[in-house]
Parts: C-alpha cells; sequence; structure tokens
C-alpha cells in the first residue's frame, strides 16, 4: 500500500515538473496589454459589435465606456438587442446622448433566432452585418458587461498593427471581490492558461489557438477568409472556436471545431491579460460561478464520457493526490511519501501564486489549489449530468444542447 501511494505521489511530482517547464510557462502573467505601447502610425477604421440580452444595469457603466474610447480613427458602436425585456434599448440610447455620442451608435432589434444558432452567435452576425456597410479594417467584439480602460482599443488595434495580427483578444480582469470569487475566479483564468498556454496562442508556428470573447479585435479580411460566424454559428465556446478558425486549427463542419492534424498555421493572432479593462459580471455566490462553468464545461470535453473520465483521473492526480498523500504520509509517518507530496503542494502553490497575486487576493488562496480543483472537478462532472438530461448550455433563458 505504502508503496502504491509513494508512486501516485512521485508520478504527480513528475507531472508538475513536466508542466512547469514543458507548458509554454503557463503559469506566468506576462503577457499583458497594458505593457503594448498605443503610438499608432494608421488609424483603421474600427467598427465594435456587442450583443446584449438584458443588460439594462451595467450600460450605464459598460456602454459609456465603449463610447469614450480613447481612439483617434473612426470609430463605431453597433448595439444588437437580443430581445431584452428590461429597457436594454432605452438605457443604450440614453447612455449614448448624455455622453454626447448618439451618431456614434447604432442599435440593432436582432431578429428571431434560426434554427442551428447561438443566441449570442446569432446577434454578433447581425451586428457584423450592419457594420459591414461602412466597410471597416477590423471588427472589435464585446461583450455587454465589460468596462473598458480608455486606451483598451487604441492598445489592441495598436498591437495587431504593429504585429500584423488578424485577431488580437484580452482576457479582461474578471470580477475578484465575494470571498467565493477570490477563492475561484484566478483559478479559472489560471486552469485557462494550463489548457491555452498564452505563449503557445502567440506563437504562429503553434497550433494553440485561443481567444477571450469579452474583448477581441479582427481583421475584416480575417473574418471573411473563414467564412464569418457561420462556421461557428452552433459554438457555445464561441471565442476560442472563432480563434481556431482564424489561426487556421480548426476542423469545420456543421458549425463545429475541433483540433486537426492540419499543416503548420501560419496566421498570427494575439491573446493576453488585462489588468484596466474589466467585466462587470457578478458571482457573488458559490452557484453563480458553479452555473457559469458547468455550461461549458462538457462542451470543452467535446461530450465525451472518455474524457470526461480522463479529466476527473488527471486532476485527482495533480491536485488532489498531493494533499492527501501529505496527510496519509504523516499518518504511516512514512517520510518520502510526506515530503514528495509536500514538495508537490509547494511547487503547484507557487505555480498559482502569480496569477493570486494578479488577482491582489491573500497568498493564502495559492494553498487552497487543492481544494478549488475539487470543486472544478465537481462543476465538470455537473456540466456532463446537465448535457445528458438536456439541460446542457443554459444561458439567459436559452438552453443549447449538445
Amino acid at each position: 500500500m505504502g508503496a502504491f501511494i509513494l508512486g501516485l505521489t512521485l508520478l504527480s511530482l513528475l507531472i508538475w515538473l513536466g508542466l512547469l517547464t514543458l507548458r509554454g510557462q503557463f503559469w506566468r502573467v506576462d503577457q499583458q496589454l497594458e505593457t503594448v505601447e498605443p503610438a499608432l502610425q494608421s488609424l483603421p477604421k474600427v467598427c465594435a459589435v456587442v450583443p446584449a440580452r438584458n443588460e439594462a444595469e451595467l450600460l450605464p457603466i459598460s456602454l459609456r465606456s465603449l463610447l469614450l474610447q480613447d481612439y483617434p480613427g473612426e470609430f463605431h458602436v453597433f448595439l444588437v438587442d437580443d430581445h431584452s425585456t428590461d429597457g436594454t434599448t432605452a438605457f443604450a440610447e440614453g447612455v449614448a446622448h448624455a455622453v454626447n455620442k448618439a451618431q456614434q451608435l447604432k442599435i440593432i432589434s436582432s431578429a428571431s433566432l434560426p434554427p442551428e444558432w447561438s443566441g449570442k452567435l446569432w446577434a454578433v452576425e447581425q451586428g457584423i452585418q450592419n457594420a459591414k456597410t461602412l466597410t471597416p479594417d477590423y471588427f472589435f467584439l464585446t461583450d455587454a458587461d465589460i468596462e473598458h480602460d480608455v486606451n483598451n482599443l487604441r492598445r489592441l488595434v495598436a498591437k495587431a498593427e504593429q504585429e500584423d495580427l488578424d485577431l488580437a483578444s484580452v482576457m479582461v480582469r474578471l470580477r475578484c471581490q465575494s470571498f467565493w470569487e477570490k477563492l475561484l475566479i484566478p483559478a479559472f483564468v489560471f486552469f485557462f492558461q494550463k489548457l491555452y498556454p498564452f505563449r503557445w496562442v502567440n506563437n504562429p508556428k503553434n497550433q494553440t489557438a485561443a481567444a477571450a470573447g469579452g474583448s477581441i479585435l479582427i481583421r475584416r479580411e480575417a473574418l471573411e477568409r473563414i467564412g464569418g460566424f457561420q462556421v461557428i454559428r452552433q459554438a457555445l465556446i464561441d471565442d476560442c472556436a472563432l480563434a481556431q478558425a482564424v489561426k487556421g486549427t480548426g476542423d469545420w463542419g456543421q458549425g463545429s471545431v475541433s483540433l486537426s492534424s492540419s499543416p503548420t498555421p501560419s496566421r498570427k493572432i494575439w491573446l493576453g491579460l488585462s489588468s484596466l479593462t474589466r467585466s462587470l459580471r457578478p458571482y457573488p455566490s458559490l452557484k453563480t460561478i458553479w452555473d457559469m462553468v458547468a455550461r461549458t464545461a462538457y462542451t470543452q470535453l467535446n461530450y465525451s464520457p472518455w474524457l470526461l473520465l480522463g479529466t476527473v483521473v488527471a486532476m485527482t492526480l495533480i491536485y488532489l493526490v498531493p494533499p492527501i498523500g501529505l496527510i496519509i504520509g504523516v499518518l504511516l509517518g512514512n517520510q518520502l511519501i510526506a515530503i514528495t507530496s509536500l514538495l508537490t503542494w509547494l511547487l503547484m502553490t507557487l505555480a498559482y501564486f502569480p496569477t493570486v497575486r494578479f488577482y491582489r487576493c491573500s497568498p493564502v488562496f495559492a494553498f487552497s489549489l487543492p481544494a478549488i480543483a475539487f470543486l472544478y472537478t465537481l462543476m465538470t462532472i455537473d456540466s456532463a449530468l446537465r448535457h445528458w438530461q438536456g439541460r446542457g448550455g443554459a444561458w439567459k433563458g436559452r438552453v443549447y444542447p449538445g
């Protein structure tokens, strides 16, 4: 028994050594938009597209920050009201008039949702089609719950122009105020970076592709080249699906996406963090975060029971074995098991600490990663259960079964 437990703890240690040295330095937070010099040699035309469904409460902050962007080029905002029932349109008009930007905002009432489209992507598609009449150089895709730093668009455009990018995206700072947000939200970013190391995403020779839907700048020619949003019309994780299509790493058919063994892509995209542009969406309780993760976790596993099983085993081995091994090692008086387990726990804590510090949380949360991973594992299992019960992908009153 002792030999078996020691084997598990040694394997967990080896995995962490591999993750820290071979997986694109995912644990670092050095890929940040605020490091970009916002100097512009040209002023491309930009059209923002904002899908909004019952966002009246947040628009006075989010839409105001978008309309007041410090971008010297031609900039227009297309807000698509996706059948809101809370006066979203009236609030949007009021915000535009309040900041004297009414001529810059166009509000579109969404048509009925057609088959095989997700609600958000159908709203974005309508915004894109209307914005195309202005022949913009870039589309700026953003959500109605994002408060943009005044220089966010300028920096994104500068990044895209300076590095000849087809797509530039930032993972905005998620809200981190309540206890549950401090416990679980930084880990959400940490796990995302482990799944899609930003350095790999930003390397055109690497097939890893990802984006963050709250703030995406995409060239019009790049969007047209991939066939527009039609090709990802059913995707629930639409930001990563879009990035895969743009970079050239997607296998497209019936609106779905999966990684393929295609030739090394040459299209350039960029993904980084932002310390200034932030999400206003609150997650004050465990349930709200649980529902957010469970909505798409099983989708990320391509609805595969085998991938689900592998994920549960991997999460247990990587995150839960160290603390369990430490307890067993102490109880059995086995110093080798205890020391190996403690060393592994310290390695994962050190890996998680930069993200915790980025979110200005107490270092104590860095030591809580095993417990956090356990909760995320339960959320993933629940995501699969919801899918099997026909409740998968529920969002804003709609359910999107896989």
